[in-house]
């Protein structure tokens, strides 16, 4: 591998420094994870084992991006190399050492509608749902305790911001249910392995004698507590009782800890990411090496000049002088649609045309908002088009706590030994089997060795026989009422019930029902809408859109089992079709899927086409944001950081869509474009001329010149 020819001075220079703590300084696209794959590639090659590497990223995707890039270099299978996310980190940490965290080996990891459930039950355990205390807030609340940002009660630590106590019981009923379930949530995953660090010196120890060269991506973006977790792991790395030079620490006893960051694209202050972390990091770690990037390999001299016009408007930033050797490229597109959607059909109607007409794949587009409610007119625009995508940074359709609900239903009666959606929906709605009956049931089927299906079948069948206090919990000296065996039984009813409707094709007075109609009958039975109404009593809007979604998606429903190439039309192969949808596995097929996704969301990540949507005044900058700004105008300069991260995804092609109107709430408001947009110099941008040619002009069009071409 001649590393000197692929590389720039600064880049080579980084490469190389193995020894001792590095500081990158590294603009947008100047080759950050290029430098960190290269310096892997060295390291390996100078014989330091994979397993002694830890490299942390921010997204799954830079990560598997970092992890191919790596083995393409060196050629070598990547057995023991650790190439993650922060979170990821901490999870495999957890699986690893579960017991000496207080965890059972198959444990969960709630996500964040399953968390805001918990958070609804804890308050109404606590006796305070009629409070009108909204989960989502106190949910904020709990993650900044847990993570140690603010404590409960009177305290003199001015390091912490100080909280009322009164919602405390709500977040210790909150953590037992955790316990209860078995689960842990996204805090948890930096949390506990920090709780397991400390407590546990010797597993310390072993992680720290195992990652010996330890790299992090995207520095700037890491919180206090990631910070902390990085600072445990590196601090006292050189390695002892190991005689192979290549692996040990540096000769100076200086830790191999190199950082790369770039305070241009500092943009996760809501979360906690601490600027300080990079003076921090030179503070704790003396010596420090700073090398600066400066070059941009990502894009197009246009779109570099408009990004680097409108971060120059900051004034608290690191100079730098970025430049391309890409050229001009394209021009950048404006377009004002009349409303939403619009704007969700102008950006469908772009993706299909630029395919065709540039042979492009799905993956090369990334559809870019500042807040995740803008998702959802695009979405219905991608599922009508027949358009594969993946939302990052909010909440795709299929991932609403309403339609996850009901997919736990099917699931369940497609297979009733599955343990995860059966916890999922066993008191959604509420039937009275409450926490004290899942700890029985998970009991007896730790005891049995069997799933909690079978579980509930013994507490139904000795309950219903009549045996009271049976010998199924003689121990725990529990009667039939007190665990639930008439809920139990009519839970199960149900769902045996149902499984017989759907997948026995059982007619109604000769009338075959379609599964569409078999999972609204569902809905029905499980009065769903009464749920939603109760779940959200005092916002009825909320639940008359959430269950709307679940009657779009049975529509959705309905229009899948009329398509005549559809030919299999049953539940399994439904939910098999869901699952190909949902699930993050990079590429589906060989056109991968649109990404969805929030500007938080797309950091570090990059397209050859991308579509800024919803740059609106109030919403880029928004408007909390511009309420919120202090006198230095730290607020407003993120905002803009974030629109400059936004602009730099693009290597080729950048549209910015600004409606003339949009929908809040229930008014629709005239809109005014973004003030960024002022700061783009003028001669980069120019307005979106709708081009003659229809879809299908394009499509002949591309055709022809394919027979042209294999004449």
């Amino acid at each position: 591998m001649n590393i000197a020819s692929e590389l720039n001075g600064p880049q080579l220079k980084a490469v190389k420094t193995l020894e001792g703590p590095v500081l990158i300084i590294a603009g947008a696209g100047s080759g950050k994870t290029r430098v960190i794959t290269y310096r892997i590639a060295h390291m390996l090659e100078k014989g330091i084992p994979q397993s002694a590497i830890l490299a942390l990223t921010f997204t799954n995707k830079a990560a598997r991006e970092m992890w191919d890039r790596v083995r393409e270099l060196t050629g070598k299978k990547l057995q023991s190399l650790t190439v993650s996310t922060f979170h990821a980190f901490g999870l495999k940490v957890l699986r690893d050492e579960a017991e000496l965290a207080g965890l059972r080996k198959n444990f969960s990891v709630y996500d964040e509608s399953d968390r805001l459930a918990l958070i609804k039950e804890s308050l109404r355990d606590c006796h305070m749902a009629s409070e009108g205390a909204d989960p989502y807030v106190l949910g904020q609340l709990f993650s900044n305790i847990k993570i140690g940002r603010y404590q409960w009660g009177n305290v003199n630590d001015s390091a912490r911001a100080i909280v009322d106590s009164h919602w405390e019981p709500v977040y210790r009923e909150y953590q037992q249910g955790l316990r209860i379930f078995n689960a842990v949530d996204f805090d948890d995953l930096l949390v506990l392995p920090i709780e397991l660090f400390e407590k546990h010196t010797d597993v310390l120890e072993k992680y720290r004698h195992r990652y010996r060269y330890i790299m992090v991506d995207e520095f700037q973006d890491t919180s206090l507590i990631q910070y902390n977790l990085m600072k445990l792991l590196a601090d006292k790395s050189i390695c002892r009782n190991d005689e192979d030079i290549s692996a040990k620490a540096s000769p100076q006893g200086k830790p191999n800890i190199c950082v790369v960051g770039d305070d241009d694209q500092s943009i996760y202050s809501w979360r906690g990411a601490n600027y300080e972390n990079l003076m921090r990091f030179e503070k704790d770690f003396p010596g420090t090496e700073e090398i600066k990037l400066e070059q941009n390999y990502r894009s197009t001299t246009t779109i570099l000049e408009a990004a680097n016009g409108v971060i120059s408007n900051n004034t608290n930033r690191k100079e730098k002088t970025l430049w391309s050797g890409n050229g001009g490229g394209k021009p950048i597109e404006f377009f004002q649609p009349e409303n939403e959607s619009d704007e969700a059909d102008f950006i469908t109607g772009r993706i299909r045309a630029l395919k065709i007409q540039e042979g492009l794949k799905y993956h090369d587009f990334g559809v870019l908002l500042r807040t995740n409610s803008l998702t959802r007119n695009i979405e219905e625009a991608f599922l009508a088009a027949d358009i594969p995508y993946r939302v990052s940074g909010g909440t795709s359709f299929f991932g609403r706590m309403e339609i996850k609900d009901i997919l736990s239903y099917l699931r369940l009666i497609a297979n009733h030994d599955d343990d995860v959606n059966l916890l999922r929906i066993i008191n959604t709605p509420r039937r009275g089997i409450g926490k004290n009956t899942i700890v029985h049931l998970s009991e007896l089927a730790k005891k049995n060795h069997s799933s909690l299906w079978d579980a509930m079948s013994r507490i139904r069948y000795a309950g219903l026989a009549g045996e009271g206090q049976t010998a199924l919990f003689q121990d725990k000296g529990q009667s039939k009422d007190r665990i639930g065996v008439t809920d139990i039984d009519d839970f199960m009813n149900q769902i045996e019930f149902f499984r017989e409707e759907i997948l026995g094709r059982k007619s109604t007075n000769g009338v075959r029902w379609s599964l569409s109609e078999k999972v609204r009958s569902l809905v029905d039975s499980i009065d769903y809408w009464s749920y939603l109404v109760a779940e959200n009593s005092k916002n009825e809007k909320l639940a008359r859109w959430k269950f709307g979604n679940i009657d779009y998606l049975i529509k959705m429903l309905e229009h899948w089992e009329r398509d005549p190439d559809n030919l299999d039309n049953g539940l399994f192969a439904y939910l098999n079709r869901v699952s190909l949808i949902t699930r993050d596995d990079g590429e589906d097929d060989n056109n991968g899927k649109v990404n969805l996704m929030t500007i938080h969301a797309s950091k570090g990540l990059e397209f050859p086409i991308v579509f800024i949507a919803g740059a609106e005044e109030g919403l880029l900058p928004h408007a909390r944001s511009l309420e919120e700004d202090d006198e230095s105008g730290g607020n407003i300069e993120e905002e803009r950081r974030l629109f400059y991260v936004a602009i730099t995804r693009a290597r080729d092609k950048l549209y910015i869509t600004s409606c003339l109107k949009r929908r809040k709430l229930q008014n629709t408001v005239d809109c005014a474009p973004s003030p960024f947009l002022t700061e783009i110099p003028p001669h980069l941008i120019q307005q979106y001329e709708e081009e003659e040619e229809n879809e299908t002009d394009a499509a002949e069009d591309f055709f022809a010149k394919m027979r042209e071409k294999f004449r």
